[in-house]
């Protein structure tokens, strides 16, 4: 991993990039500058945003200024903050019906059966990267290889809420309903973003999920409970 970079966003931004490459290494580096930063409480700091490869470190510019917060985070250790041990999420996930429209093309463009594609995608552990496009929108690393497809060369309109979908080496579960390009193939009644809860986000970036076959009986009993 390259020493951490850094350049202005804007005039009340900075980010810190630690390589090109998405990696559970540099990933790490970006986790660990985050809980740096929190534990230090720098003059000025208001809002840490991890992502991939960087970290958007937001400053009240009345409070501190570029260099100076330069300068202090560039002093600290990156084993200097409490390190978050990270959770395990299981989420039902029913792949039958109308609720997995897109299974079939997957196991056409795949080759694999049904069951395989299910298998291979609840066999992986998938972990979140980051959040982003959309409200609770949390980027997963993990897909197989062997369920790995392109996205689709023209989005679909009204995906639903819940949609599990894949793309490249990614997944991630929509939380509200929105066109897309990704291989929608399994639904999960899993809330992950609760705006109205104390942590809207309860899957924290750094944690990993797994997805759990579900019966599309036992989903819908689960919708009328």
């Amino acid at each position: 991993m390259i020493a951490p970079q850094f350049q202005p966003v804007g005039d009340s931004g900075v980010m810190i990039r630690f390589g090109d490459e998405i990696t559970d290494e540099i990933h790490a580096g970006v986790l660990a500058m985050d809980q740096a930063i929190t534990a230090a409480e720098l003059p000025g700091v208001r809002e840490l945003v991890p992502s991939f490869t960087g970290l958007l470190v937001v400053y009240d510019p009345l409070e501190t200024e570029y260099q100076t917060l330069i300068r202090g985070i560039s002093g600290l250790s990156a084993k200097s903050g409490t390190s978050r041990e990270a959770r395990e999420w299981v989420l039902p996930t029913c792949y039958e019906s109308d609720l997995a429209p897109d299974l079939q093309a997957v196991c056409d463009q795949t080759g694999l059966s049904s069951d395989a594609v299910i298998n291979a995608h609840t066999s992986a552990s998938y972990k979140l990267f980051m959040y982003g496009f959309a409200p609770g929108y949390g980027y997963l690393g993990g897909t197989p290889e062997s369920i790995q497809l392109p996205r689709k060369t023209a989005p679909v309109r009204d995906i639903p809420k819940g949609a599990v979908m894949i793309a490249g080496p990614q997944c991630i579960v929509t939380t509200m309903v929105m066109p897309t390009g990704w291989w929608v193939i399994g639904r999960t009644d899993f809330e992950v973003f609760q705006p109205f809860a104390d942590n809207p986000f309860p899957v924290a970036v750094g944690d990993t999920i797994r997805f759990q076959r579900l019966s599309v009986d036992d989903f819908m009993k689960g919708q009328k409970s």
